[in-house]
């Protein structure tokens, strides 16, 4: 397995935490407020951690439409996903977010960048696919509105297009500034979330560990590790990939939160399973190593 598999991976199951810390945060946090503040405390560190290695000190010729879109998608998926969800459900929105999110990565990348999905993508995607769906489902009562599956599509939308486009800043810039810039253009975007919110329960010792956790663990180093594996993975492989989130919090909610799984979900994490362990075997055809000089080079695959 390719060391930018397991990156995103590592990553990935970074973010599988994000739903137990949320369900440990007081009472009074939004899943809006949290995302915001999340957002602001990830692009503070990713910044100082740029800004100490001075991998910012090189803005010229700064690819600003792509930095731009993924700052865009990233803000995006944050607000359709929750809207979704509210509106349709946990269920049905989540499994409308997370199943479509392949799929959009997979037809933009192909169109965008001329990346094609690798022969195994197609049925690694449905299996991890289908497990994620089954996770969904066995989440809630299952709801059905047109508003909210269009917003949870949208949310699945942006994700692929923070994806694609973060893939096309990283053509030039090394993670770390890639990371920095594109997380601080989401932060500033949500920032009007945060004037006149209830930040009260982000003052206490349990609120506070919450935020940190999420921007620190979740945004900064989780992200971090996906743009470090996102050089040598395709955009599409990279997304089916980050299915590895749902199945983390799916063991997670069992480990510590003390959920009982059903027959659903034990399928449901079985074939996710599956699925990512076929697509880790897929082999990238575009390897490619950032130099300390600040270019892009071509390498021979590793073992």
């Amino acid at each position: 397995m390719r060391r930018g598999t397991w990156l995103i991976l590592a990553g990935a199951v970074l973010w599988g935490t994000t739903g137990t810390a949320q369900a440990l945060a007081p009472a009074g946090a939004t899943p809006a407020v949290i995302g915001a503040l999340r957002l602001a405390v990830g692009a503070a560190v990713l910044l100082v951690v740029a800004a100490a290695r001075r991998d910012l000190a090189r803005l010229r010729g700064w690819p600003v439409l792509p930095t731009v879109l993924a700052a865009a998608g990233v803000a995006a998926y944050q607000l359709a996903f929750f809207a979704g969800v509210a509106a349709t459900g946990v269920a049905v929105g989540t499994m409308a977010a997370i199943g479509s999110s392949p799929v959009f990565a997979g037809l933009l990348a192909w169109l965008v960048r001329g990346e094609r999905p690798a022969p195994r993508w197609y049925p690694s995607t449905a299996l991890a696919v289908t497990g994620a769906a089954l996770l969904a489902l066995s989440a809630g009562q299952v709801e059905a509105d047109v508003v909210g599956i269009l917003l949870a599509l949208g949310a699945g939308a942006a994700y692929a297009a923070y994806a694609v486009a973060s893939k096309n800043v990283l053509d030039t810039r090394g993670p770390d500034a890639a990371m920095a810039v594109i997380f601080s253009g989401a932060a500033l975007l949500l920032a009007p979330l945060l004037p006149g919110a209830d930040l009260s329960w982000a003052l206490s010792p349990r609120g506070a560990g919450v935020i940190l956790h999420l921007g620190l663990i979740t945004i900064a180093v989780a992200y971090r590790l996906y743009a470090q594996g996102l050089t040598t993975v395709p955009v599409s492989t990279a997304v089916t990939l980050s299915l590895a989130e749902p199945l983390t919090a799916a063991l997670l909610g069992i480990a510590v939160l003390g959920e009982r799984p059903t027959v659903t979900e034990l399928l449901g994490i079985a074939l996710l399973l599956a699925g990512l362990v076929v697509l880790a075997e897929v082999k990238p055809a575009w390897p490619r190593a950032w130099s300390p000089g600040g270019s892009w080079s071509k390498r021979a695959p590793s073992p």
